[in-house]
């Protein structure tokens, strides 16, 4: 293995969509409202997906450091708990990330104001705190409405925000769908670590809540995602608006299937869950994109 495909790796490739998806929709929502800049959208999907990479990797150092990424571990391997990237390097990596990321996200701040340095300055304290502080989020539980809210609301109302001057009730509506199956995505994760996460003291809200819980959770979630398109159809007075439907059999899919697996099996379902937050971003935004082409 390369130390390039080492670095990737550590990326966790499977969870970008997370990212992604929401300022998707934010761009082709304010392409569908007649303000759109190809600069800026492609600026802040680039800036996700590195908040996405850096918590990502702020993870692996803590998660290692607090005992977490074992050798029970039942998920991918994890570069820096198995020696491929000492812990300073992928410290200074972080440093470096924040920065750019920082640095990058003042083209936002001058285009838009004040509450984007905020919202900028909040997502890297959540990148940081999601497993690092002194009172890591993913370690009392509280890792999943932070996902919701900031892979959620924030990602696709800052969009849409940046690209309009505003926030409308579409967007909000709309940016429901990212934050549950980014919230769904984390919930499988802690799900299949449970029986590892609670001997070291990690109590994610699968731990808490159990595991038959966590699964009729993520199913509740999935049904709410589920009705959203309907929602932004009778908003809309369009049938367009049910083109990420088309995802619904992934739906369907891993809410079952959830019910039927345990451990590594689980890792099956997570991809899909990617899969599932990438296709709903995707089809979601040609809805928004043909209605302002066609109406």
């Amino acid at each position: 293995m390369t130390k390039l495909s080492i670095w990737l790796n550590a990326t966790r490739p499977k969870t970008l969509p997370a990212g992604l998806a929401p300022v998707m929709i934010g761009g082709a929502l304010a392409y569908h409202d007649n303000s759109f800049s190809l600069q800026l959208f492609l600026l802040m999907s680039v800036l996700s997906v590195l908040i996405q990479i850096l918590t990502n990797f702020i993870n692996e150092i803590y998660d290692y450091k607090k005992g977490a990424d074992n050798q029970d571990r039942l998920g991918p391997q994890r570069a820096v708990a198995s020696g491929l990237i000492f812990v300073k390097q992928m410290s200074v990596v972080s440093i470096i990330l924040a920065t750019i990321i920082f640095a990058s996200g003042m083209i936002l701040v001058y285009h838009s104001g004040w509450i984007i340095l905020v919202i900028g300055i909040l997502s890297l304290l959540f990148a940081y705190s999601y497993t690092g502080g002194p009172y890591p989020l993913a370690y009392h539980g509280l890792a999943e409405p932070f996902v919701f809210v900031f892979f959620g609301v924030i990602a696709v109302n800052a969009s849409y925000f940046v690209l309009t001057g505003r926030i409308t009730e579409i967007s909000i509506i709309a940016s429901i769908m990212p934050g549950l199956l980014s919230t769904n995505l984390l919930l499988v994760n802690n799900l299949r670590d449970v029986d590892t996460d609670e001997p070291i003291g990690k109590y994610t809200l699968a731990v808490k809540i159990g595991k038959e819980n966590s699964r009729h959770l993520y199913l509740i979630l999935n049904f709410i995602v589920f009705f959203i398109p309907i929602l932004l159809a009778i908003k809309l007075f369009t049938l367009w608006m049910l083109l990420p439907m088309l995802a619904v059999p992934l739906l369907a899919i891993t809410s079952i299937r959830i019910y039927f697996v345990e451990g590594k099996a689980l890792n099956r379902v997570l991809a899909m869950n990617g899969l599932t937050i990438l296709l709903n971003g995707i089809l979601t935004s040609i809805a928004f994109i043909i209605l302002k082409i066609y109406g």
